[in-house]
Parts: C-alpha cells; sequence; structure tokens
C-alpha cells in the first residue's frame, strides 16, 4: 500500500496587521483558509504558489520567503496533505476577475478575527501558519525553488 500525500502551497499575506484568506465551501462547509491549492505537474513550487493566490484571490502574489514545510493529516480521513507555505506580497488587484470555485469571498482579518473562526478553520495549518509567520519564522525563498 502506497502513501501518497496532497503536494499543496499556500501565500501568507500579512498587510497592516491583517491576513489575506478565502472563504470557501468545501464538502458543503464554508470555511477560512489562505490562499492554497496544488501543485500541478511540471509546475514550480514558486509559480504554483502564485497561480493558485491569482485564481482564488484576484491579486497577483510575489513570494519572498518561504515559512514552512507542514505535513498534516486529517482526523477523519486520514488523508495526507504536505504543505510549503510561502510569506510575501500583494500587487495588481483585479476586482473583476472571477474567482476560482469553491472560492466564495476573501476577506482581510486579523489575527483574533481568524482565531475566533475556529472549526470554520479549514484545518489547523491556517492558524499554525499565521502564528509561525508572527514568531518571525522565515527561511530562504531558495530552499523551495530548486527542480531538477
Amino acid at each position: 500500500m502506497s502513501w501518497k500525500p496532497d503536494l499543496t502551497v499556500a501565500a501568507i499575506v500579512e498587510r497592516e496587521g491583517r491576513f489575506l484568506l478565502v472563504e470557501e465551501r468545501i464538502r458543503g462547509r464554508r470555511v477560512f483558509n489562505q490562499p492554497a491549492g496544488h501543485v500541478e505537474d511540471r509546475e514550480t513550487l514558486l509559480a504554483a504558489v502564485a497561480r493558485e493566490t491569482l485564481e482564488e484571490t484576484a491579486w497577483h502574489f510575489t513570494p519572498e520567503h518561504l515559512l514552512g514545510i507542514y505535513l498534516w493529516r486529517a482526523p477523519v480521513s486520514g488523508h495526507s496533505t504536505l504543505r510549503l507555505a510561502f510569506i510575501g506580497s500583494v500587487t495588481d488587484h483585479d476586482p473583476i476577475r472571477t474567482l476560482d470555485p469553491p472560492v466564495l469571498a476573501t476577506h482581510w482579518l486579523t489575527r483574533e478575527e481568524i482565531l475566533s473562526r475556529g472549526s470554520a478553520l479549514r484545518s489547523p495549518l491556517v492558524m499554525r501558519c499565521i502564528e509561525d509567520y508572527l514568531s518571525g519564522r522565515r527561511l530562504p525563498l531558495d530552499a523551495a525553488s530548486s527542480s531538477i
């Protein structure tokens, strides 16, 4: 039996104490998450996080640091996700761009507003990434930018 976690990327974007999150409908539930998604075949990690952020928020994302690499197993399904979270900035918002389903809306929320959503967070990774960011964790971007 082989173990195959989903490989995902996430964008951690903070402006004036507020973090960019998406509100999405997943399996009938409204949940909040960082802009995030799967890495496509032959796509670099940096290209994937920029693409996912644009598709889900209509903001152009520029990665500046690697925040961390996170492995999470969903308690009910047992499904595993390997998430690479990138810190960066956004520019050039396109307010008329249609957001990819299942995204319903984007929000700029404080840490306290995110924390208050508790069970409405898509996974514990949402808060873990916020806490790691606020602790000052920054890893070199080139740690995740090369491929063979």
